[in-house]
């Protein structure tokens, strides 16, 4: 056990000469060098604690203001007007110094005063600036001159090395939409759906809400907006995420896969190893705010707060609403192997464990011939049903003894990693294969994922790899971006030997990875069973299809003056309307990071105009004009959206939060009540691709990332997950459920390549 294996750094025994005291040379040095790698962590913690402190300034222009303030008292100048010597006179040690150097001491003090508000002057105005959207609205490759001179100026207060965090006290809060907007996009949004009468009595009772009780609610909301960072993101996480009772296995978790073409070994522990190691970089790089910040532009900074929890962090059940727990300085991890948990520890004499180290113990685990303990197999279970029983049973059985040391191992873990006893990944030859890999991924056998955990690491017998992403945390951009890091660290600067093991020595005097023991009675095991046929049930039920389309992509799309997710969307409207003959409430999810904790907003991406566009595509008396000058309206349109949906004028979050105002303050609006009852039934995402650029694809062109995925909404409809990869290749995630008569993943993947190939056109 590890305990053991750090006490035998000191033996003793007693003798009647008094106690031997024995002392471990090599375990001490091993102490030593891990006090060492603590302090230096907390030192360069420190120091980029002060650099984003006071960004956009630096230290070193303290020290150029104090020099300045300094010489102008020399020649006999005071800059402050009189302030130093006010300050001088006030000073409580004045009489323990010098005339000199209570003058020193005072010039100093307001030179930092006149620095600090400098810093606080540089913030107002690049939060100022960063409040400016015009240049989001403006047609690509045409830019303003006031755009032109707002990106100058943006870039000048940006400090030249910027670190993770530096740009979070600079941005702007979250603005409130009115109500008055609110109403009539929101009206505009649902207009396709409805029949005349309909809209008129949605008319009716939209503008009854915005002349009583709407105006009640938005000033409960605006209060807020002044007084928190963010007026939505709180309220999302803890109501839509962290207060569902329901399953979170399917319901709320997402996927994200592998390189789609390339396995860098076939080794499952050596795979395992370098992934593993790439992951503790990134951890050590977050941890330090050393990433760089994503920017738009390159210029215009996005909200980093989600990555704070992406590592040590864990959804603790609760009977009524969850908690996210997050930890600091986590130096295990746990892995799920055959039915049986496994604590390795992650440093070995203060430093990450190296690739082929990790290996050793991973291939420790996978040699492991130990059977599971009662009720050990399905445990994972009870994160993938219910959360109520889950809950109960966590705190009836899971408060002392070892299970309590065994569960506070896996929820303080840095992160959860199974091994897998399959093989999945993308075969050409079996079409079928995308959507196995997808459902693996998503759900696995119900009982072998740690759906709690804020994302489960995946590694497949063949080498392949995914991972499973708990949501209330942050959403999928956030790991994604850990991911291309990881995918690029393994497979180009890490890299495999001849044999497809990690590179460099094996040090077999690691200490063997520890078995987590339970003590599981039949009442709990009964308990695990019920969180296991619940998790099953819904498991059966998700019909997935992995389509991918090849014949060309964003390349082409570019070419035709077309925004390649306007292009998609069009394109999912149309399968849509041939798949089941009607038009839906179509939710695309947009980011909100040019805000302050800002995470998504809505974009409704059937609009009257796409409408108009599909119905053109399905009359064949329609000239090939008509419906390109269709398609671009429609196009246009949803890009003006998608931006306003980016600057903070979107529909959904707005409602959300006045009905969350509504339920506090007591009173029922039969507005908020419908318009939040209204289903999904097409839920789409786009997957953001080389946010950091670390693979040229035009040089590796198979090293191509397949995206990832989600459950269905709801019960009749798709949910639609995509990445535009490169010039020609854009994946598609598509899921269902088998229940519904009215769905089906595989022929609305059809539909869509078939919608598709309808729009290509020449772009001349």
């Amino acid at each position: 056990m590890a305990e053991a294996h750090q006490a035998v750094a000191f033996q003793f025994t007693v003798t009647p000469d008094g106690i031997d005291l024995q002392l471990s040379r090599e375990v001490l040095k091993h102490i030593y060098l891990s006090g060492v790698t603590s302090w230096k962590k907390r030192a360069i913690r420190f120091k980029n604690g002060v650099l984003t402190g006071v960004y956009p300034a630096s230290p070193s222009s303290w020290l150029i203001v104090v020099i300045a303030i300094m010489s102008t008292m020399y020649a006999r100048i005071d800059p402050s007007m009189g302030m130093i010597d006010r300050i001088k006179t006030s000073l409580l040690v004045s009489k323990f110094m010098t005339v000199q150097t209570q003058t020193v001491l005072s010039a100093i003090l307001f030179a930092t005063v006149l620095w600090l508000s400098f810093i606080f002057l540089l913030r107002y105005i690049l939060k100022a600036l960063l409040s400016y959207h015009s240049w989001i609205f403006e047609s690509h490759g045409k830019m303003s001159f006031s755009t032109k001179v707002w990106l100058v100026l943006v870039k000048l207060l940006s400090g030249r090395r910027p670190l993770l965090y530096s740009f979070q006290a600079s941005l702007p809060h979250l603005p409130v939409p009115s109500t008055l907007c609110l109403v009539k996009n929101y009206l505009e949004s649902v207009r396709p759906l409805l029949d005349d009468e309909q809209y008129k009595q949605m008319e009716i009772v939209a503008n009854d809400f915005k002349k009583d009780p709407a105006p009640k609610f938005q000033k409960h909301l605006k209060l807020k907006s002044w007084w928190a960072t963010n007026y939505v993101s709180d309220w999302w996480e803890e109501y839509i995420y962290l207060r569902g009772r329901d399953p979170i296995m399917v319901n709320s978790n997402f996927y994200t896969m592998d390189l789609l073409y390339v396995i860098p070994t076939h080794r499952q522990a050596a795979r395992a190893g370098n992934v593993v190691h790439a992951m503790l970089q990134y951890r050590r790089k977050l941890e330090r705010g050393e990433l760089t910040p994503l920017r738009a532009l390159g210029i215009v900074p996005m909200c980093s707060f989600q990555y704070e929890r992406m590592f040590n962090t864990t959804r603790i059940p609760g009977i009524e609403t969850d908690f996210v727990q997050h930890l600091k300085d986590r130096k295990h991890l746990v892995v799920y192997h055959r039915g049986r948990f496994f604590k390795v520890w992650l440093y070995y004499g203060g430093r990450h464990l190296w690739p082929s180290e990790l290996e050793l113990q991973f291939q420790r685990i996978l040699d492991d011939k130990s059977e599971p303990q009662p009720g050990e197999i399905k445990l994972p279970s009870l994160t993938a049903g219910n959360r109520v029983p889950w809950a109960r049973a966590r705190l009836k059985y899971f408060t002392e003894g070892v299970n309590q040391a065994s569960l506070e191992a896996i929820e303080t873990a840095a992160f959860f990693l199974t091994l897998d006893d399959e093989a999945h990944g993308y075969d050409p030859e079996n079409i079928r294969s995308l959507d196995l890999y997808a459902k693996s991924l998503l759900h696995g056998k119900c009982y072998d994922r740690w759906f709690d955990k804020s994302f489960t690491l995946i590694v497949y017998k063949n080498g392949k790899i995914g991972v499973n992403t708990e949501h209330s945390w942050a959403d999928s951009p956030i790991i994604g971006h850990m991911w291309e890091y990881v995918l690029a660290t393994d497979c180009f600067h890490l890299g495999y030997n001849a044999e497809g093991h990690c590179k460099g020595d094996i040090n077999k005097s690691l200490a063997t990875p520890t078995r987590l023991q339970w003590d599981i009675p039949k009442a709990c095991q009964e308990i695990i069973e019920g969180s296991y046929m619940i998790a099953k049930g819904i498991a059966n039920d998700v019909d997935f299809h992995g389509c991918l389309f090849n014949e060309f992509g964003k390349g082409l799309i570019k070419k035709c003056r077309t925004s390649p997710d306007a292009f998609i969307q069009l394109a999912l409207q149309l399968a849509h309307y041939r798949d089941k003959g009607e038009f839906c409430l179509t939710y695309e999810s947009s980011m909100t990071r040019m805000f302050r904790e800002g995470r998504t907003e809505t974009v409704r991406s059937c609009t009257c105009e796409s409408t108009a566009f599909v119905r053109a595509m399905e009359d064949e008396s329609t000239t090939v004009r008509q419906r390109l000058a269709l398609f671009k309206k429609a196009a246009d349109k949803h890009q003006n959206m998608y931006r306003l949906a980016m600057t903070g004028a979107g529909i959904d979050r707005h409602l959300f939060c006045l009905y969350i105002v509504s339920k506090v303050m007591g009173i029922d609006s039969p507005f908020l009540k419908q318009v939040l009852s209204e289903p999904w039934r097409l839920s789409t995402s786009q997957t953001p691709q080389q946010q950091l650029n670390l693979i040229d694809i035009q040089k590796f062109p198979k090293y191509v990332g397949a995206g990832g995925g989600f459950g269905p909404v709801a019960d009749d409809g798709y949910g639609v997950s995509y990445i535009i990869v490169d010039e020609n290749l854009v994946t598609f995630h598509i899921s269902s459920k088998f229940s519904s008569p009215e769905t089906d993943s595989f022929r609305f993947g059809q539909n869509i390549r078939q919608a598709i190939f309808n729009f290509k056109a020449d772009p001349n």
